[in-house]
């Protein structure tokens, strides 16, 4: 029997020199499992067709329709087991445009002991994805196609929509490039373009990338530097990350300063909990830095100042994101290229699940307009 790894393998060779050619011969099955791997606003989908597939391939005797060992019969299996043993290493080595966690402690699929058939209402959103991800299995099981061949298929269209937006973001590149040349952007032009970002849906994530992009700017200049940034769903709690962004001294391992971002307001309770974690961490910090997208109240500021000598001298203040940005760019002027670059390839290197392929699409062409406004303002 091939291991769950060798069979993964083995239908990523099967497609990969040949991505035009389907693997599933019925054009409505090949149709709902493209459905499935193009869908943008769920990406729990593909990642429990792509585990319930290498289960049954792996184990013939298995019923697909049984990812949960709860169920207790002799054809049942541990869906999450399969997604995070086997797919989750899977998709990281080819990069695939997936979930980077489980598709089984999603709120539609956890805590799970039933037959997944078309007529299950899962109350996962869109509705329609989770019906068509019901109906392949059903087709897996009525033998309609084999396991094996839908394996194949799943990974031939993410191959297919990696490569798609890998050549948007080439092509957007590309386009950029040929704006460039002559004055640089200015620092206004630079926090207008950063203002505009953020404005974009599903931001969250951004504001972690514009503080590191600019400790990574201005590194030599600070002697200070930000520790390897942790995944977009990461909770503190699980990272042992006293924040965000944690600040350290170059050459140095002991945090000196945290940041924590917030696309909503400040409140007291977040300072509060912020105490709390800096009372419970080994780490000696001289300042924790709330940064909001969101108006500041001046209850919340005084708070924040009034602390000082509570926590043993750490400064714990909130500022506003723009405004942090903009001073920042003010201060190291001759650095706001640099800083631009570096957020630019922060926000590409980014999973899709923490920045999404639109917001950095938006950002190419943010920078495109405004670089061109540049060009014609020069002429």
């Amino acid at each position: 029997m091939s291991t769950p790894a060798a069979i993964l393998d083995l239908a990523f060779e099967r497609v990969i020199s040949d991505l035009i050619q389907p693997v599933i011969d019925d054009t409505a099955i090949s149709s709902n499992v493209e459905f499935v791997c193009r869908n943008p606003q769920n990406r729990a989908g593909v990642r429990l067709l792509l585990a319930c597939c290498l289960a049954k391939s792996h184990k013939p005797n298995l019923d697909i329709r049984k990812p949960y060992t709860e169920i207790g019969s002799l054809d049942c299996y541990s869906g999450r087991t399969y997604d995070e043993a086997y797919i989750t290493s899977f998709i990281n080595k080819h990069e695939l445009p997936c979930n980077p966690t489980t598709a089984f402690l999603t709120p539609a699929l956890r805590n799970r002991n039933i037959f997944l058939t078309p007529e299950l209402n899962l109350v996962g959103k869109p509705p329609i994805l989770y019906k068509t991800v019901l109906s392949l299995l059903d087709d897996v099981y009525s033998g309609r196609v084999l396991a094996e061949d839908m394996l194949a298929e799943t990974i031939r269209y993410l191959l297919i929509v990696k490569n798609e937006k890998r050549q948007r973001i080439a092509s957007l590149l590309a386009d950029l490039r040929t704006v460039e040349g002559g004055i640089p952007l200015s620092t206004e032009a630079i926090v207008k373009l950063i203002e505009q970002h953020l404005n974009c849906r599903n931001s969250s994530r951004l504001p972690v990338l514009i503080v590191a992009a600019a400790y990574q700017a201005a590194s030599a200049y600070l002697g200070q530097s930000h520790l390897t940034l942790a995944s977009h769903n990461a909770a503190d709690e699980q990272t042992g990350a006293l924040g965000d962004v944690e600040i350290i001294l170059l050459n140095e391992e002991n945090v000196i300063t945290s940041y924590e971002m917030k696309m909503k307001k400040v409140t007291v309770d977040d300072i509060n909990r912020a105490i709390q974690k800096i009372r419970n961490s080994r780490q000696n910090i001289d300042n924790y830095i709330f940064i909001t997208t969101e108006l500041i109240d001046q209850s919340v500021q005084e708070y924040a100042s009034g602390i000082y000598e509570q926590i043993g001298g750490i400064e714990v203040v909130v500022l506003d994101c723009i405004s942090f940005i903009r001073h920042f760019l003010h201060l190291f002027h001759r650095l706001r290229m640099v800083f631009l670059e570096a957020y630019q390839q922060l926000v590409l290197d980014e999973p899709d699940s923490a920045v999404s392929q639109p917001l950095k699409e938006a950002f190419l062409a943010l920078r495109q307009a405004a670089e061109s406004s540049k060009e014609e303002l020069e002429e």
